[in-house]
């Protein structure tokens, strides 16, 4: 989805102005838990700037959030989520429903999606995407077509891997994070099976629907454990099994590297640098979205965008790439900021 020219709809704008005088204090933003230490810090430094009341910051999820922000328009609703990926058709679409069809789209920065263990653990890990695809896939090939993962032990996926039982804490359904890891990491892994190679050379409709019903889902049996929208809870659990993988964004692993260490992908290390060109396979760009029929309504929404979109908050070197995101580059980056400064309406269509 692209930014285009401003337009707020007239009429959206008056039915949240009619209730203007009685518009909350606040800032309200809800969605990605990747996006929300970013979110969080944008929060604290525009209350610490202004004196005005810290935005209140809420990790749903970008499923959820996108499903409470698309709610409405109106002091009981959202002002802004977070997207550990992009607003999907049919998100839009309930947008549109509700009466939220003026939104622009803000892409901040970039993410790694990290494989992550303890620094306890005795080795360092190297994996492929079709290691970490078979260890957690509900159906891998076999026996000329799909069969339940029989997989209990890294080694039993590869004798070079960890003796060890496959454990590893990732994120919900309702998570952006899930639906990127999914996508580049799940069906790429399983698009490089021998078994995926012949069935797109042999039968090109199958493969398509084998990447969505087979290589999609995650196990259920135990080895992948779906640890909720808090991804310090994962951090805690690693740091108590040496043995246990996380699935998570790269700043948690950055905020937490005195006591995790990644797990390399076919030999790269998630980093700022290979993150920023995609040596990295297993990275993203992130978002925020915005009402705008709640602009010039809600106070200090505006002024609240204008520090999330400023340089102290996004250039290389800035208070968020402190904490982990690595930085767009300088003209896509001051592209994304005249926009979402003078918000421009997102296209659906792109």
């Amino acid at each position: 989805m692209s930014l285009f020219k401003t337009t707020v709809s007239a009429a959206a704008l008056a039915a949240l102005a009619a209730g203007a005088a009685h518009a909350r204090d606040e800032i309200r933003i809800v969605g990605s838990s990747t996006v929300f230490p970013y979110t969080q810090a944008v929060a604290e430094q525009f209350s610490n700037n202004t004196g005005a009341p810290s935005p209140i910051v809420e990790s749903t999820g970008t499923g959820g959030g996108m499903k409470i922000f698309c709610g409405g328009i109106g002091e009981s609703h959202p002002d802004i989520t977070g997207a550990s990926r992009a607003m999907k058709a049919s998100e839009y679409a309930l947008c549109t429903e509700n009466g939220v069809t003026d939104i622009t789209e803000a892409m901040i920065g970039y993410d790694g999606l990290s494989i992550a263990i303890s620094r306890s653990a005795p080795a360092d890990w190297d994996l492929t995407l079709e290691q970490v695809y078979l260890a957690l896939a509900a159906e891998v090939p076999g026996d000329g077509g799909w069969i339940a993962n029989p997989y209990k032990k890294w080694s039993d996926i590869d004798a070079s891997l960890p003796d060890v039982e496959i454990l590893a804490y990732g994120p919900p359904p309702t998570s952006g994070t899930r639906d990127a890891f999914v996508e580049l990491a799940m069906h790429a892994g399983c698009e490089a099976t021998d078994f995926m190679k012949a069935l797109k050379e042999s039968d090109k409709e199958a493969h398509d629907a084998a990447i969505k019903e087979n290589c999609s889902r995650m196990r259920q049996d135990g080895p992948f454990v779906e640890a909720g929208e808090n991804d310090n809870l994962i951090v805690q659990r690693l740091n108590a099994d040496a043995n246990a993988v996380g699935i998570f964004g790269y700043s948690f692993l950055y905020e937490n590297l005195d006591t995790l260490k990644p797990v390399t992908i076919a030999g790269v290390e998630p980093s700022a640098e290979t993150i920023v060109d995609f040596s990295y396979p297993i990275s993203r760009p992130l978002f925020f979205y915005v009402k705008n029929a709640h602009r010039g309504v809600i106070p200090n929404l505006q002024e609240f965008i204008e520090e999330y979109m400023s340089d102290d908050a996004m250039e290389p070197g800035g208070y968020l790439t402190e904490r982990g995101m690595v930085a767009l580059p300088d003209d896509l980056r001051a592209k994304t900021q005249e926009a979402v400064i003078g918000a421009a309406n997102m296209d659906p269509k792109s």
